[in-house]
C-alpha cells in the first residue's frame, strides 16, 4: 500500500523565466509524479524570473527525490532549494519551558525566590502532602523511555528516541493540558531503570512507560508501581488496549455479535498483545487464538516468557494448533499488533459473516485495509490516512488528567475498562458507521470523557 502522507511533506522552491511556465509545468512533474500538492505560493515576479515554492506530500524519502529529479528535468527550471518539512518542524526540538508567574520586580523574585521561597518548602517539610498543592508534580508526568523499542524503528537508543518522547509530551500538553517532559534514560538495564524512575519520581504526579521492549517492560511497571506512590502506566500496553476495546465495543454494536460468542484471532502476543487480550478477557471475551513468529500458542507451547504462559492459561480454549491462515478460517474478529503483509486477500476472505478486521501494525498493516474492506464489515488501521485510526491520544492525555485530578496512586484494570467505554460512548448511535467507530482525535469531549471516567473509577 503507498500513499503520500505528512510526515514525508517537502516544500521546492523553483525558478525560471515566465516563458518556460513554471508554475505549471511544476505543477504537472509532481503530479505526474504521484504526489499531492498541499500548496503554492509564488514568491518572487519579476520580468526575467518566477520564483515559486510548491508544497507536497510525497510517500518517502526516496520518492521525494525522485519529483525534485523530474522538475529539474525540464529545460529552464531550476531547484533552488528542498525544505523537508519534517526536519523543519523538529529544529530546536518541540518543547519549552515557561514561567506561569511574572518575574518583573525585587517584590516578584522577593515571593518566587529567596527569601519567600523558603516559606514553601518549610511548608513541605510539616506536611509532604504540600508538595502537590504547592509545586509542579500536581500537573506533570515523566515520559520515561529506554529507546529500545520506538515505533516501527526497533532498538534505537535514548537519543534517537528523544523526538518521539517531545512528541508525546507535546501531545500531552495539547489534549490534556498536563505538563510532561522526556526522560530518556541511558540504560536497558532493569535494575537501573526502575532505580533511577523511582529517585526522579518525586518531581512527578504520575509516570508514563514509553518504547520499552518486552518482556522488561512487564517487570520495569511491576516493580515501579509497588515502589511508588503515583499512577504507573504504560501507553504501548493499556494505551493501546483500551483504544482497541472502545473501537471494539462499537464495531461490535454495529455488527450486532456479544463478544463473548465470538472467535478472536489475534497476531502478536508482546506488550500490545498481551494488553489487549488481556483487556478483552475482562471484558467478556472466551476465544481468543493468539499467533506469535512460531505460530499459535497453544498448551504444548514451550516458554518461559511470562507472556505466553498468561496466553496458555487464559486463551485458546480448544487448543487450536494450525497456522494463521487456518485458524481466519471462520473467525469474527482478527487484531493485528505485529507485522505487515502477514495475511493474505483468502484469510480475509474465509472469516465469518460480518467480520471485523483491525490490523494495527505500523507504518503497513497485516492486511491492505482496501482488501480487507471487500470482505470485513468493519475494518480499522493504525494510520492516520485511513479512516478507524487506532490512536493511543484516545486513551493517555484524558486517562492522566483523571489520575492527576483524583490525586490517584494506582492504575486499576476496571479504570481501563471504563476509559475505554468512555472513548466508545464519545461515538452517538447517529455517528456511528463502519467508517467511524472511533472519535476524533481533535474532539474535545473525549479527554473530558474520559478524565471523568477516572476519576469515577479511582
Amino acid at each position: 500500500m503507498t500513499s503520500t502522507s505528512p510526515g514525508y511533506g517537502i516544500t521546492i522552491r523553483v525558478e525560471g523565466a515566465p516563458s518556460a511556465q513554471p508554475v505549471a509545468e511544476a505543477t504537472a512533474a509532481i503530479t505526474k509524479a504521484g504526489a499531492t500538492i498541499t500548496a503554492l505560493d509564488v514568491v518572487e515576479s519579476l520580468l526575467e524570473r518566477v520564483v515559486v515554492d510548491v508544497t507536497c506530500d510525497t510517500i518517502n524519502a526516496e520518492h521525494a527525490e525522485e519529483i525534485t529529479k523530474a522538475i529539474s528535468s525540464h529545460a529552464g527550471l531550476t531547484v533552488r532549494k528542498v525544505s523537508d518539512r519534517t526536519f523543519l518542524l523538529h529544529l530546536g526540538g518541540k518543547l519549552e519551558v515557561q514561567s506561569k508567574v511574572p518575574l518583573k520586580t525585587r517584590d516578584d523574585l522577593s515571593r518566587a525566590y529567596t527569601p519567600g521561597v523558603a516559606r514553601i518548602c518549610q511548608a513541605i517539610v510539616d506536611d509532604p502532602a504540600d508538595a502537590r498543592r504547592l509545586t509542579i508534580k500536581r500537573n506533570t508526568v515523566a515520559v520515561v523511555t529506554d529507546g529500545s523499542a520506538v515505533l516501527g524503528l526497533g532498538n534505537i537508543g535514548p537519543a534517537a528516541a528523544l523526538p518521539v518522547m517531545e512528541g508525546k509530551a507535546a501531545l500531552f500538553k495539547r489534549f490534556a493540558d498536563v505538563d510532561a517532559w522526556p526522560v530518556c534514560l541511558d540504560t536497558q538495564d532493569v535494575d537501573e531503570i526502575v532505580r533511577t524512575v523511582q529517585l526522579i519520581a518525586p518531581v512527578y504526579g504520575g509516570i508514563n512507560l514509553e518504547d520499552i521492549s518486552a518482556p522488561r517492560c512487564f517487570e520495569v511497571e511491576r516493580r515501579l508501581r509497588e515502589l511508588l506512590d503515583i499512577p504507573v502506566f504504560h501507553d504501548d500496553q493499556h494505551g493501546t488496549a483500551i483504544v482497541v476495546l472502545a473501537a471494539l465495543r462499537n464495531s461490535l454494536k454495529l455488527v450486532k455479535k456479544d463478544i463473548g460468542e465470538c472467535k478472536i484471532v489475534m497476531s502478536g502476543a508482546g506488550a500490545a498483545g498481551t494488553a489487549i487480550a488481556r483487556l478483552l478477557t475482562i471484558s467478556g471475551a472466551k476465544n481468543i487464538i493468539a499467533f506469535d513468529t512460531k505460530g499459535a500458542i497453544h498448551s504444548g507451547t514451550k516458554t518461559v516468557d511470562p507472556m505466553r504462559r498468561w496466553f496458555i492459561d487464559n486463551c485458546n480454549p480448544n487448543d487450536f494448533k494450525g497456522s494463521l491462515a487456518e485458524g481466519m478460517v471462520g473467525a469474527d474478529i482478527f487484531i493485528g499488533v505485529s507485522a505487515a503483509n502477514i495475511l493474505k486477500e483468502s484469510d480475509i476472505a474465509s472469516m465469518g459473516t460480518d467480520a471485523i478486521v483491525f490490523a494495527l501494525a505500523n507504518p503497513d498493516p497485516e492486511i491492505d485495509p482496501y482488501i480487507a474492506r471487500k470482505y470485513a464489515t468493519v475494518v480499522a488501521t493504525g494510520r492516520s490516512d485511513q479512516p478507524n485510526q487506532i490512536n493511543n491520544v484516545l486513551a493517555f492525555p484524558g486517562i492522566f488528567r483523571g489520575l492527576l485530578d483524583a490525586n490517584a496512586h494506582k492504575i486499576t484494570d476496571e479504570l481501563l475498562v471504563a476509559a475505554a467505554e468512555a472513548i466508545a460512548e464519545c461515538v452517538s448511535p447517529e455517528q456511528l458507521n463502519a467508517s467511524f467507530i472511533v472519535p476524533s482525535v481533535f474532539d474535545p469531549n473525549v479527554v473530558k470523557a474520559v478524565a471523568a471516567a477516572v476519576k469515577r473509577s479511582v
